[in-house]
């Protein structure tokens, strides 16, 4: 039982990464998508953020090298990813909820790194006793606090998407027993933990016998119960739009913060050049695309005046 119970881990592991890489590079060979171009965005030089400028203020600024300012994104993503500081911002009501849950999610992840570098050291320095006791301690709290809030959080997502005229029309089926899932697995993840009792192996343990693959380990129904279903929903969430901590990344990056000229990337002028010998066939008839005419054979004609010459 316990074997097969660390290979559904080891299984859902994988089944979560490949979801991650295939995900992200489904985005990544997406068509080019039409930018946003508004300034400034956080890479450019730090003189011209305040007044929202950019490297188009420099004379001739093709025949200049460019200046990526690492520093500004960071300052932006860091809180941005951290605090979702744009809900903040733009709907402080979602945000307490929100960011309860994601918050304790991270903290759930950082116990995950805790917990696997205590095993590590339980095997490696057996001895340092003082190293062990800081860690359980902070694996304890992160552990406990991330369970707490992503639980709530969860729970208080599922009310407002519920009661929420304005938010159900935009919620599926799907989101709801997303939620619905995540409340019940950190529910069980929590009772499991709170009524272990002696015989039963504590977290730690679980967690040294996995990575060694300890099969002696004999676990209480409902800690086995939790770990499956944790377990199943991490391997699901790459491969549903919970996925968006991927997309994010590729909307901030390939979408809002792309200011690349076409003229300094050679990539960038091929794809281009592929689109516009594109030949669309659209039914809106003032684009003109019948099908006959590439992009670029459009962009150069005049709606206006093809309509007067019919």
């Amino acid at each position: 039982m316990t074997a097969a119970l660390y290979l559904l881990i080891y299984a859902c592991a994988l089944v979560f990464l490949a979801g991650c890489v295939a995900r992200a590079l489904s985005y990544a060979r997406m068509p080019l998508h039409l930018r946003w171009e508004l300034y400034p965005v956080p890479h450019e030089e730090p003189e011209r953020v305040p007044h929202g400028g950019s490297y188009f203020e420099e004379p001739e600024w093709w025949a200049k090298p460019l200046h990526f300012n690492l520093l500004g994104e960071l300052k932006v993503m860091i809180p941005e990813m951290l605090f979702l500081k744009a809900l903040w911002e733009f709907n402080r009501p979602l945000w307490f909820r929100s960011f309860a849950f994601h918050f304790g999610l991270y903290l759930l992840i950082a116990t995950a790194v805790l917990l696997a570098i205590a095993a590590m050291v339980c095997w490696l320095a057996p001895a340092s006793a003082a190293v062990l006791a800081a860690l359980h301690s902070l694996y304890k709290v992160t552990g406990l606090l991330g369970a707490v809030l992503a639980l709530a959080g969860a729970a208080a997502l599922l009310v407002r998407r519920v009661r929420d005229r304005t938010l159900r029309i935009y919620t599926a089926p799907g989101d709801l027993m997303n939620l619905a899932w995540f409340i019940v697995a950190l529910g069980l993840l929590l009772a499991a933990h709170l009524t272990r009792t002696a015989p039963a192996p504590s977290t730690l343990e679980l967690v040294r016998g996995l990575l060694s693959f300890d099969t002696g380990l004999e676990l209480p129904t409902l800690q086995v119960a939790a770990v499956i279903l944790s377990a199943l929903l991490v391997a699901y969430i790459p491969w549903t739009h919970m996925s968006h901590f991927i997309g994010k990344y590729f909307t901030y990056h390939s979408v809002r913060w792309d200011d690349l000229p076409a003229a300094k990337a050679r990539q960038l002028q091929r794809k281009i050049a592929q689109y516009l010998s594109y030949r669309p066939t659209w039914s809106a008839a003032h684009v003109m695309a019948d099908g006959r005419r590439s992009w670029a054979e459009i962009a150069m004609l005049n709606p206006a005046r093809q309509e007067v010459k019919k």
